[in-house]
C-alpha cells in the first residue's frame, strides 16, 4: 500500500446472523478485511463477501482472529509463536481459496481485535504473524510503534499502519478494543482523520495528544451509523486515495 487507503472489516456474520452492512459500505472503502471463520464468518459468508468485493472493485485481505466466537475475537488468549503463525496461515489459506475461485489476488493480512492487540504487545505473537506473512509473501495492516512494527522492520515484512476513525485511543496512543462499538458522528470521525493526517496525532480519551500513523484509515461496518460515517470519511480524503 503505497498511498492512503480505507480499510473495513467485513464478512463478520455466521449463517443467518448478520453484523454490519458490508454491501452498502463497500463503495466507500478501498480494502476489505474478510473474516475467515474463527471469530466470525463461515464458508458461504466468506464467498459471498469476496464476490461482493469483486463487484465493487476493492481489494481483499484476510482478517484472521482468535477462535472465540462468543467473545467475537476481542478477548485475549495465550498463544505461542507457532500457534499464532498456524492460526494466521490456516485462516488466510481458507480465504485464499475463495479468492482463487473468483480470479482475485490476496492483498494483505490484517489481524482482528485481540489478535491485533496481542501482536502489538507480545513479541511471540508478533513473530508468529511475521512468520505467516513472510510464508505467504503478504503485507500486514498493523499499528504504529508496536511489537509488530519492530519485528516487521527487523525481518523485512511489508506493512501499513492504520488509524481508527471510529475507535478511541488511550494515553499510550493505543486503540481501545471494546466488545461493542459505540456510535461516532461522521463529522467527528472526519475531524479525527484530518488531525491524524495533518498533525500525526490523536486526542486520547483523557484529552492527551498522542502520536499516530495513518497509512490506512479503518472504518467498521458494525459501528452504529457506519454508512454515513464511511461516506463522510471517503469524501474527506478522496483526493488522497
Amino acid at each position: 500500500m503505497t498511498k492512503l487507503s480505507i480499510n473495513c472489516d467485513m464478512g463478520e456474520a455466521f449463517g443467518i446472523y448478520h453484523l454490519g452492512d458490508d454491501a452498502a459500505v463497500m463503495p466507500y472503502v478501498t480494502h476489505a478485511n474478510i473474516a475467515c471463520g474463527f471469530h466470525a464468518s463461515d464458508p458461504n459468508v466468506m464467498w459471498r463477501t469476496v464476490r461482493a468485493a469483486r463487484e465493487h472493485g476493492i481489494k481483499v485481505g484476510s482478517h484472521p482472529g482468535l477462535s472465540d466466537r462468543e467473545g467475537f475475537g476481542r478477548r485475549e488468549m495465550k498463544l505461542s509463536r507457532s500457534e499464532t503463525a498456524a492460526l494466521v496461515l490456516y485462516q488466510t489459506g481458507a480465504l485464499r481459496a475463495f479468492l482463487d475461485a473468483e480470479g482475485m489476488a490476496m492483498s494483505h493480512i490484517k489481524p482482528h481485535g485481540a489478535l491485533m492487540g496481542m501482536g502489538m504487545k507480545y513479541a511471540a505473537v508478533a513473530e508468529g504473524i511475521a512468520d505467516a506473512a513472510l510464508a505467504l509473501n503478504l503485507p500486514v495492516i498493523t499499528c504504529t510503534d508496536s511489537e509488530m512494527t519492530r519485528v516487521f522492520e527487523a525481518r523485512g515484512v511489508e506493512y501499513a499502519c492504520e488509524f481508527y476513525s471510529d475507535l478511541d485511543y488511550d494515553d499510550e496512543g493505543r486503540q481501545i478494543i471494546t466488545m461493542i462499538h459505540e456510535a461516532v458522528a461522521p463529522d467527528d470521525a472526519v475531524t479525527r482523520v484530518m488531525r491524524a493526517l495533518t498533525e500525526k496525532t490523536a486526542k486520547s480519551i483523557n484529552g492527551k495528544s498522542v502520536p499516530v500513523a495513518i497509512d490506512s484509515i479503518c472504518v467498521h461496518s458494525d459501528t452504529p451509523g457506519a454508512l454515513p460515517l464511511a461516506m463522510a470519511v471517503f469524501d474527506a480524503v478522496a483526493d488522497r486515495l
